[in-house]
């Protein structure tokens, strides 16, 4: 049923249930997998372009180190994880991915790493069901 699998990940506890969930649906569907994490703040306004360039680097370094992380989990179970690193506002981005990438599932945590205004903003997960071009599971 689903071939091409999505889990939007930053490294939170709803993101780390989300690749559980998607590395057990890749494995019963034998689909391909995907984990993409949004690189949300773009460096800050700085004095110069190389501390631009660092701040990019830097956030760089975190989310590769996040999906470094989640695809040695799925090589744990024996799949392989493609990852996506894009930068950008979180739920605009896992949308706009979802749709160029024509993916089947698109799999979110509940809750990410900003639980706490969430209550007054409205989450990435709420966001994303609302507008994603294939199924979303929200993990909890």
């Amino acid at each position: 049923m689903y071939k091409k699998i999505l889990v939007a990940y930053d490294g939170s506890d709803g993101a780390h249930k989300a690749l559980e969930a998607g590395i057990n649906l890749a494995k019963i569907h034998q689909a391909e997998l995907y984990a993409l994490s949004v690189e949300e703040k773009l460096p800050r306004f700085a004095g110069t372009l190389d501390e631009v360039k660092e701040e990019k680097e830097l956030a760089n370094q975190h989310h590769g180190k996040l999906l470094g992380a989640a695809r040695a989990k799925a090589q744990e179970a024996g799949l392989e994880l493609k990852t996506i690193m894009r930068a950008g506002h979180p739920a605009k981005t896992i949308v706009q991915v979802a749709k160029e990438g024509k993916f089947d599932l698109l799999l979110v945590g509940h809750t990410g790493l900003s639980a706490v205004w969430a209550a007054f903003l409205g989450t990435t997960a709420e966001k994303v069901s609302r507008h994603a071009p294939c199924s979303v599971l929200i993990v909890r």
